[in-house]
């Protein structure tokens, strides 16, 4: 039976349980019932999507959706390839395909390695053809498979809690001061970089005409299933030209995102920390374990809107020490952590509860201090035999949600 207001009040008064019952001039009230609820505790826990789904940077909009509400998850940090795929951008139209021919993963975070000369968002995640090559500090790769302890060159021990680790101290110095990544890909011919440079040119000229109406359609989208974009993540983004930069901050906006993302980068950061402070909007870097609190107050110093995200998997692992003093003391240049648990000594990743990263204090601070930046679940241990990944990220969903409400 369908009740209107007035008589769903009365059966309040009266002591009648609301279970059951369907309000006859709200069938809103019942769908909004069905949408996705993952903030608890006034702390928004989200994912890092489509990287943790597995699938590539170039997963559609709607497969990125429909697993976030099955995961019950109302809040993400979204790559920017998703949309850019949307609003049929020819990079990332080629650079889907490219994935898809290459059978998934593919390459370092995601994306499947296309051929060369493929259009830039294919080729770097969405970054431009004759970029300056991203000096990452604190390389996802090191140490990641490590057990206990980590020796820097000559043999220093690592000891579990006292401080930086030797092997990402000495990485990190080598790192630093580098022109480039170093290693990786070979050299391109001239015809390669023709090609690279036509399509980097192609999607400069594409992105100049993106309607934010158009924009707008996939937010509403994602709004309308009750998940919210807070934070847009663009690969690439210190090769992109200046008008470039400015659109990625328009789209971002136009998402409903209150920041943006991008790996931290050596000399790069002052000059994207000045479109942030002319957009009014927080830029959140992403540092690795070679990330120490010294990068990042240096990367604060340069712009009023330059922040960190702040993985705390990474940060414990790479520096060997809780990342709890460096939140307390900088909550405001935060726009979102990742969760994650890692040990000691550049050591694993974990399960979440079996690494050393507080991940429970921290969100007992979140919720504490009404910090206001999500709590970003990034899913990298190994899958269990007899498990698949759908079901390894609920169980770090169920565990974020029993520290915040315990």
């Amino acid at each position: 039976m369908l009740y209107t207001r007035r008589d769903f009040g009365k059966l309040a008064l009266a002591g009648v349980p609301a279970a059951g019952i369907l309000l006859k001039s709200d069938f809103a009230f019942a769908a909004a019932l069905a949408k996705p609820n993952s903030k608890w505790a006034g702390v928004q826990v989200g994912m890092n999507a489509p990287y943790n789904f597995g699938g590539g940077n170039f997963m559609s909009g709607d497969e990125i959706l429909d697993r976030c509400v099955k995961l019950g998850i109302s809040g993400v940090e979204l790559r920017a390839q998703p949309v850019e795929l949307f609003l049929g951008s020819p990079a990332a139209v080629a650079g889907a395909a490219a994935q898809a021919a290459g059978g998934g993963r593919g390459r370092g975070r995601g994306a499947a390695a296309p051929a060369a000369g493929a259009d830039p968002a294919a080729r770097a995640g969405g970054g431009a053809a004759g970029a300056p090559a991203e000096v990452l500090i604190g390389g996802r790769g090191a140490g990641r498979g490590a057990g206990g302890t980590a020796a820097a060159e000559g043999g220093a021990p690592c000891v579990p809690g006292a401080g930086i680790a030797p092997a990402v101290a000495a990485e990190t110095g080598a790192t630093a001061g580098a022109g480039g990544r170093g290693g990786g890909r070979g050299a391109t011919t001239p015809e390669q970089q023709a090609a690279q440079k036509a399509a980097a040119d192609e999607t400069r000229k594409w992105r100049m005409g993106v309607s934010m109406d158009k924009v707008k359609e996939f937010r509403k989208k994602y709004e309308d299933a009750g998940v919210l974009i807070e934070i847009v993540k663009w690969d690439g983004i210190f090769g992109f030209s200046d008008d470039e930069v400015d659109y990625a901050f328009q789209v971002s906006k136009a998402l409903g995102a209150r920041a943006l993302s991008s790996e931290i980068t050596i000399g790069q950061t002052k000059k994207l920390g000045q479109f942030a402070d002319k957009h009014k909007m927080q830029v959140g870097y992403h540092g690795h374990a070679g990330v120490t609190p010294a990068i990042w107050e240096a990367t604060f110093a340069e712009a009023k809107y330059n922040a960190a995200n702040l993985d705390l998997g990474h940060f414990t692992a790479g520096n060997n020490t809780s990342p709890v003093p460096f939140l307390k003391k900088y909550p405001e240049r935060i726009t979102h952590v990742h969760v994650k648990d890692r040990k000691f000594c550049n050591g694993p990743n974990m399960p979440f509860g079996q690494g050393d990263t507080p991940i429970k204090e921290v969100l007992h601070l979140m919720r504490d201090n009404k910090w206001k930046f999500q709590a970003t679940i990034e899913f990298e241990y190994a899958v269990p035999q007899g498990s698949d990944r759908m079901t390894e990220i609920a169980k770090t969903i169920q565990y974020c949600q029993d520290c915040l409400l315990r």
